[in-house]
């Protein structure tokens, strides 16, 4: 009987051993972990120059809207000034002040209708 359970034993270790992975699996998952970290770490590394890259792009587009927008208020002060200087009033020479009748008033209003009095609108 102990003869049969030892060989029975055997067979059963025998049998674990020659079930379980040989050197070239083991070695080809290692292989396998090592190369996905490399890929890793090199995915890593192009994330974060993109990712510098990106905010470079971003820093570099607001510094050209302030200087864009630099630019924009000088010529709008240049403008401003050009304008000022362009409105000034010359010296024009006067009108000769005609006689005005009462009720005509200094500005150029339409002339009532002596059918209208005042108040009354055109309507």
């Amino acid at each position: 009987m102990k003869k049969v359970l030892l060989s029975a034993g055997v067979v059963g270790l025998t049998l674990l051993v020659a079930c379980g992975p040989s050197k070239e699996e083991i070695e080809k998952r290692e292989k396998a972990i090592a190369d996905s970290i490399e890929m890793v770490k090199q995915q890593a590394i192009a994330d974060s120059i993109a990712k510098a890259q990106e905010a470079a792009t971003a820093d570099s587009l607001m510094k050209a809207a302030e200087q864009a927008k630099a630019d924009s208020l000088a010529k709008a002060e240049e403008a401003a000034k050009k304008s000022k200087s362009a409105s000034k009033p010359k010296n024009k020479p006067k009108k000769e002040d005609e006689p005005r009748k009462a009720g005509e008033g200094k500005g150029d209003a339409p002339k009532m209708d002596g059918n209208r009095k005042a108040g009354q609108g055109k309507g």
